[in-house]
């Protein structure tokens, strides 16, 4: 019996079952692509196999392949290593070429039982309980080892499971307004006070890898060491479509309309700017998650409110709230869809509110003057005369 064939059998019903997770190819025969790993995505309603290539000196290099070539792309690895891992949701099974050069399949019948027939009502409840922990990343993402979240064997460190948590959750956020993101050719990204760029690499993986979608994606920060640093990784992954500059971004000028605008934990007003330079930009999409909001406290004049500003430290979660508030505001009166959510469990950070906001197709001059109005008559209530000096 040819085994090889069994096991490329079994992949292929795990890819139309829509049961494959993971299947990793290792021991190579020659060559200097030691490990190959295959995650199955969905792009425009067709199904995919993502392929991820580790090259040397810590590089990887990524491949979409349509689901009717996948038996031909399969039996190619398979005639170049000589161990395969097949991980799904019903069970795994292996293949492998032993020392004596004989080739078997482990696993593959259980596997094959499952993948065709009903499971067992405890089995079916137990998948039920673990998908509740599933999330779009597994922890074994280059990105994420490179970034220190997740250890080489893809285990992703006990200090970083609240930035883990964060970045899924994000891409939740991400996944929930895909359809915004249409169905062009490309898809132009910036990320404004990038910082370190946890969340670009993160939505760079999941649109051009698990989407199978071209990104073009612009981080930009004041700091010239870290983006150094992100314009190495992103050579280090093989993110062609991602680059870095040290740039203000209120200088920012660029000649397409981005789809997408994105921001985490831009300190105090720079939030602000972030949003108003999206707006400028006319960005379809704007995600933000403020960091601290220094600038208000202590200019709240309005009299109704002095029983919260006389106790600085609930006048402090005041301004945080209202400060959001004001940005949805603001964002409504220049033509967007706004409204803010809670990013992550406040346990992971409490700085956990994001800011979603998609612009309008069309809106009345009508509903965008009482937007402006009651954007001003709430600046004016909190800050009395200070409300011209917003954002100065």
């Amino acid at each position: 019996m040819n085994k090889r064939a069994d096991f490329i059998s079994l992949a292929l019903r795990s890819v139309s079952s829509e049961a494959l997770k993971k299947l990793i190819f290792s021991r190579p025969k020659d060559g200097e692509i030691k490990k190959v790993t295959c995650r199955l995505v969905a792009h425009r309603g067709r199904r995919l196999l993502a392929i991820e290539y580790s090259l040397p000196g810590d590089t990887v290099s990524h491949k979409n392949v349509p689901e009717d070539k996948i038996n031909e792309e399969l039996s190619e690895l398979l005639s170049g290593y000589k161990q395969a891992n097949l991980i799904t949701t019903a069970g795994d099974a292996e293949w492998k070429i032993s020392k004596s050069g004989s080739e078997v399949v482990l696993g593959g019948d259980a596997l094959i039982r499952k993948l065709s027939g009903e499971r067992p009502d405890f089995e079916r409840a137990i998948e039920a309980l673990d998908k509740k922990k599933n999330y779009i990343l597994s922890g074994e993402e280059s990105f994420l080892i490179k970034l220190g979240i997740s250890s080489a064997d893809g285990r992703v460190h006990d200090k970083k499971q609240g930035k883990f948590r964060q970045i899924n959750r994000f891409l939740e956020h991400i996944e929930d307004m895909y359809s915004q993101l249409g169905e062009g050719e490309e898809i132009k990204i910036l990320d404004l006070c990038c910082g370190k760029s946890y969340l670009s690499f993160a939505v760079y993986y999941y649109l051009t890898v698990m989407k199978g979608r071209r990104v073009s994606m612009l981080g930009i920060d004041l700091k010239r060491d870290v983006i150094i640093w992100c314009d190495n990784l992103a050579r280090e992954l093989g993110y062609s479509g991602m680059r870095f500059i040290s740039d203000d971004i209120t200088k920012l000028s660029i000649d397409y309309t981005p789809d997408m605008v994105m921001s985490l934990h831009a300190c105090d007003i720079a939030t602000d700017i972030v949003l108003d330079t999206a707006a400028r930009l006319k960005a379809k999409m704007i995600l933000s998650t403020p960091c601290c909001h220094r600038y208000i406290n202590g200019k709240i004049v309005a009299p109704e409110l002095k029983f919260v500003t006389d106790h600085p430290h609930i006048a402090g979660k005041l301004g945080e709230a209202v400060t959001d508030a004001l940005r949805v505001l603001r964002l409504k009166s220049l033509g967007y869809s706004v409204s803010a959510v809670e990013l992550t469990d406040p346990e992971n950070t409490p700085k956990n509110t994001l800011i979603r906001a998609v612009r309008l197709r069309s809106v009345s001059e009508d509903a965008l003057s009482a937007h402006k109005k009651d954007y001003e008559a709430a600046l004016a209530f909190l800050l009395g005369d200070g409300a011209k000096d917003y954002l100065k």
